[in-house]
C-alpha cells in the first residue's frame, strides 16, 4: 500500500477506537444518568457526546470535506464557549437517541470524506491533521466522561483489570543534568499548536523524583498535620484550603481508623503503594514544601521525560520514538486506576525516571504560556485565549488519556483548585552544594 493508504488506515483505526471508547461510556448508564449533571464541574454526559459530534461536522464535514451541515441548528448549543459547563443541562439539548443518531450520521460522512481528500497541499489536511486533531478532541473528551463517571452516585458500571505489581526502582530521585535541551516540537504531524514549534531551552541541574508520590507517602503528610500547618500552603493555597475545608485528596474518607476512597463508585482502602491522584496544584505545592522539595517547572519536566544524555536529543518518549504499547505505560483506561508506583520499567526514561506517560497527569509549578515562535492554529480558542491566566500545567497523561492524546510533548491546563480530574504530581529539589558534580 501507498503511505497515503497508509495513513488513511490509521486514522479510520484511531476514529473507530475513539468510538467505541465514547459509546462504552455513555452506553454503560441509563438515560436517566446521561441528562443529569453529575457535577457542576461537568457536563452531562449526552452534552459531551453530541459535542463530540458536532465538532467533527464542523471540522471534518464542513471544512475539510466541503459538505453541507448536518445539523447547523445546533451549533450553538455545543459550542463550549458560549455556554459554561453549570449551564448546559438547562438547554434544549438533543435526547439521547438523537445525540446517537447524530453522532453516527456525521461519522459516516467523515469515513466518505476520508476516502477521498488528499493528505498534502493543506496545512489543515497535511499528514491528516484535522483528523488526528478531532480523534485527540474525543479521546480528552472520553476522559472527561471517565472523570463524570467518577463523580455520578450510584452503583459501579465501569470495570476493567487491575493492573499488576511493581517493582520500584533502586533510587528515590536522580539528577537531570544542567544544560540545554530542545523542548516542544516542529515535526510531530498531529501536534497541537501550544506544543509547536521546537526549541532551545536552558534548565539548571535538579534531582527529581523516580516516582511520582504515592498515597502512602501522602498519608504522612495528612498524618503529620501538613494540611493544618500553614507553613507549608502558599497565600492563594491556604486561602484555598480553608475556604474548600481540604483536609485530604477528594474521593478520600475516614473509616475509624483508616481512610477508604470512592473508586468509580467502589469504596475500598486507599492503596498505599498507588500514586495519589485527586490532589489540586495547591495540595501537592503544600507536600512538596512539607517534604523539602518543590515541584518541577515545565521545562524541568519535559527535560527529564524526554532528554537522552547519550545522543543529547530529546525523545518523543521516555522510552524512546515507537509508539506507546502496554509495556510502557498505564494509558486508554486499559485499567480503572493508576498502576503502583515502581511499575512499567519499559517505559523508563535515559535518566531512570518511571511513569512520566499515564497513571496520574502532574502538576508542576508553572503557567500557561506561548513557546517562542508560537502560531495559533487551526483556532485562537484551542490555546492563546488561555495564555496569562491563573493556570498551572499538567504534564504526562493518566490512566483515563489515551495513547494518540498524549506524547512527550503534550501540555494540559487547568485552574490550581481542580481535583476532579486525574492528577497527582512528582516532587524535585535543587542539588546541594557538591551533589550536581
Amino acid at each position: 500500500m501507498t503511505s497515503t493508504e497508509d495513513l488513511r488506515g490509521r486514522v479510520a483505526e484511531q476514529l473507530r477506537r475513539s468510538r467505541e471508547r465514547s459509546t462504552a461510556l455513555t452506553e454503560a448508564v441509563d438515560e436517566d444518568d446521561l441528562v443529569r449533571q453529575h457535577s457542576k464541574l461537568m457536563s452531562p454526559l449526552v452534552w459531551d457526546l453530541a459535542h463530540i459530534g458536532n465538532q467533527e461536522e464542523l471540522w471534518l464535514v464542513r471544512d475539510v470535506g466541503g459538505r453541507e451541515p448536518v445539523r447547523s441548528d445546533i451549533d450553538h448549543l455545543y459550542d463550549a464557549f458560549q455556554h459554561a459547563r453549570a449551564d448546559r443541562p438547562a438547554l434544549p439539548l438533543l435526547s439521547p437517541s438523537e445525540t446517537r443518531g447524530y453522532v453516527r450520521e456525521v461519522r459516516d460522512k467523515v469515513f466518505d470524506v476520508l476516502d477521498r481528500v488528499p493528505f498534502e497541499g493543506s496545512p489543515l489536511t497535511d499528514h491528516g491533521f484535522a483528523f488526528g486533531m478531532i480523534v485527540q478532541h474525543e479521546q480528552q473528551h472520553d476522559e472527561t466522561m471517565l472523570a463524570t463517571h467518577q463523580l455520578r452516585l450510584g452503583a459501579p458500571v465501569l470495570t476493567a483489570p487491575d493492573p499488576g505489581p511493581a517493582t520500584p526502582p533502586a533510587r528515590p530521585e536522580v539528577l537531570v543534568p544542567g544544560g540545554e535541551f530542545t523542548m516542544g516540537t516542529s515535526t510531530e504531524p498531529w501536534a497541537l499548536d501550544n506544543e509547536r514549534p521546537a526549541f532551545r531551552t536552558h534548565v539548571d541541574a535538579f534531582f527529581v523524583d523516580t516516582v511520582p508520590v504515592s498515597n502512602g507517602d501522602y498519608l504522612a503528610f495528612i498524618d503529620a498535620g501538613g494540611y493544618d500547618d500553614a507553613r507549608w500552603w502558599s497565600e492563594a493555597g491556604w486561602a484555598h484550603r480553608n475556604k474548600a475545608k481540604l483536609v485530604a485528596p477528594r474521593f478520600w474518607e475516614r473509616d475509624g481508623d483508616r481512610w477508604v476512597r470512592t473508586r468509580f463508585g467502589v469504596v475500598e482502602p486507599v492503596p498505599f503503594d498507588e500514586p495519589v491522584v485527586h490532589v489540586c496544584f495547591h495540595e501537592a505545592d503544600a507536600y512538596a514544601r512539607w517534604a523539602g522539595k518543590r515541584l518541577p517547572t515545565e521545562p524541568e519536566w519535559e527535560k527529564a521525560a524526554r532528554f537522552d544524555p547519550a545522543t543529547g536529543r530529546s525523545r518523543r518518549y521516555p522510552w524512546g520514538d515507537e509508539d506507546p504499547g502496554a509495556e510502557h505505560a498505564n494509558l486508554g483506561q486499559r485499567h480503572l486506576r493508576p498502576a503502583p508506583v515502581g511499575s512499567y520499567p519499559a517505559g523508563e526514561s535515559p535518566l531512570g525516571v518511571r511513569q512520566l506517560i499515564g497513571d496520574v497527569w502532574e502538576w508542576v509549578d508553572s503557567g500557561f504560556h506561548a513557546y517562542p515562535g508560537f502560531a495559533a492554529f487551526p483556532y485562537k480558542e484551542y490555546s492563546e485565549v488561555f495564555f496569562g491566566g491563573d493556570y498551572k500545567m499538567l504534564r504526562g497523561g493518566s490512566f483515563g488519556t489515551d495513547a494518540s492524546a498524549v506524547r512527550g510533548t503534550f501540555r494540559n491546563w487547568d485552574h490550581p483548585i481542580r481535583r476532579q480530574i486525574f492528577a497527582g504530581f512528582r516532587c524535585a529539589r535543587d542539588p546541594r552544594p557538591g551533589e550536581d558534580g
